[in-house]
């Protein structure tokens, strides 16, 4: 309790009741909010493409809009035309993430499925298992992860200490922080709502704060605009440095 508000514990904040089953396989709030990401994200794409209207309005408007943002901003900055072929994998990850996190300024879900770290661990997994697999199959076993502990350019005394630097950071320490940022982020912003969301309910009962509400009412949903862009920026930095790491396994001199 800080100046006679009570803030909930951070466990309140990220932790749901199981509502169906238990253990491992327990369906509670997020697990449902994840699934109905996955369907939003479908309904979209699903409608967009029996939309036959040489004019593109509404939702396959925003479809191709999206689209065409993956495929130029993402795919040939990161991979060029060879990576075109990834298009609709990043645009999966994209739309995905971002309808997560689009979760937790939402008035009555108020939680970003990413602030659990099952999830964006889960992604950056699947991301280290496809690029390591493409990075051999493309490279060889041998001489990809020879690329990665001789990188070029770097005098041959200094090996000693980049070679193992090089293979603990790209082949461990990469899923990892690829995870930790995406989590991370989500999660801070979630307390951050979470804190003034409860601090402006506080000074609307308080009569002697009064005239403070309506400066920590604008003030909360100018921080939920924020984290409505913070959204969208953690799930384009988690595609684009996805699309990085294939790129780096498909083309060794990168």
């Amino acid at each position: 309790m800080i100046f006679g508000i009570e803030f909930p514990p951070v466990s309140h904040a990220i932790e749901w009741p199981d509502l169906f089953g238990s253990g491992p396989f327990a369906v509670n709030k997020v697990v449902l909010m994840m699934w109905g990401s996955v369907l939003i994200v479908a309904l979209i794409f699903l409608l967009a493409s029996r939309d036959h209207a040489l004019v593109p309005r509404g939702v396959k408007n925003l479809a191709e809009a999206t689209v065409d943002f993956i495929r130029e901003g993402i795919v040939m900055q990161t991979m060029g035309a060879d990576g075109l072929g990834w298009t609709p994998l990043f645009l999966t990850l994209f739309t995905f993430i971002f309808v997560n996190n689009l979760w937790g300024i939402l008035p009555i879900a108020q939680m970003p499925v990413n602030a659990r770290m099952a999830l964006p661990l889960f992604l950056a997994l699947l991301i280290w298992v496809i690029f390591v697999t493409v990075g051999m199959v493309k490279q060889g076993p041998i001489k990809y992860f020879t690329n990665i502990m001789f990188p070029p350019g770097v005098p041959k005394p200094l090996y000693v200490l980049v070679s193992p630097i090089e293979l603990v950071s790209t082949i461990f320490v990469r899923p990892l922080s690829h995870s930790v940022r995406l989590f991370a982020n989500a999660l801070a912003g979630h307390l951050i709502l979470i804190s003034f969301a409860v601090i402006t309910a506080a000074l609307f009962t308080a009569s002697i704060t009064l005239l403070l509400w309506p400066f920590s009412f604008a003030l909360l949903v100018a921080l939920t605009g924020f984290e409505l862009l913070v959204a969208f920026l953690q799930a384009y930095i988690f595609t684009i440095l996805a699309g990085v790491y294939i790129g780096s396994s498909m083309h060794a001199d990168h």
